[in-house]
């Protein structure tokens, strides 16, 4: 992407009637490209895709196949996972940069790719940092404080967070904007939680049941 060019979304999703409803919403702002499985996303996901919107149910190679290969290609890109599958302990391991549980709202859909783009051009400590509590957020959203309290793996998580959290930190010397970045990361897990408690409501234009 140059200055002048709109960002690149890749939108990955089988259900074409959900694929018209996320274009329809992104197509003013950026260029939209589409692949109806998961082999076709790694035909076309390339340095030239700057937001990917992944479902995790597809055919041929999965949601989570797909991701694993973006990073291993080292292709420098945020991803979002969108998606039915409501997140269980599993998507501690995963790499996402977002999980927006299905049927997204336009206006989260539209704020989550805004946020990505926004932080494209932030080093990888603070990039691992963001995915961490993308994963947490998730996780928070979805499970009870005693499924939280009792998951080896959640605990892995927080601890991971701590880590990292103190890595970015002690990297930031006087870097005010740089702060003010961490802040606004730090608050992803009470938006995750939000917007659970409001995807009841959501507007939607396509298949609910699909994932």
């Amino acid at each position: 992407m140059t200055d002048t060019d709109p960002p690149v979304v890749a939108i990955v999703e089988d259900e074409p009637a959900v694929a018209e409803s996320y274009e329809l919403w992104l197509a003013d702002d950026y260029e939209i490209v589409r692949a109806h499985d998961g082999a076709e996303a790694l035909d076309v996901i390339d340095e030239s895709i700057d937001v990917v919107l992944l479902d995790r149910m597809m055919p041929e190679h999965s949601g989570e196949e797909v991701l694993q290969e973006i990073r291993a290609r080292g292709i420098d890109c945020r991803v979002a996972m969108v998606t039915a599958v409501e997140p269980d302990f599993d998507v501690v391991e995963m790499g996402f940069d977002a999980y927006i549980t299905k049927p997204p709202e336009r206006s989260n859909l539209l704020d989550t790719v805004e946020t990505l783009l926004d932080r494209a051009s932030v080093d990888d400590e603070f990039q691992e940092y963001h995915s961490l509590m993308a994963r947490r957020g998730a996780l928070e959203a979805e499970k009870s404080e005693a499924e939280l309290a009792d998951s080896d793996e959640y605990q892995d998580l927080l601890d991971r967070i701590d880590a990292k959290q103190t890595a970015v930190d002690d990297g930031l010397g006087d870097m005010g904007s740089e702060i003010d970045f961490v802040s606004a990361v730090r608050d992803l897990s009470d938006d995750a939680s939000a917007h659970a408690e409001d995807v009841d409501g959501a507007e939607w234009d396509g298949n609910e049941e699909n994932a």
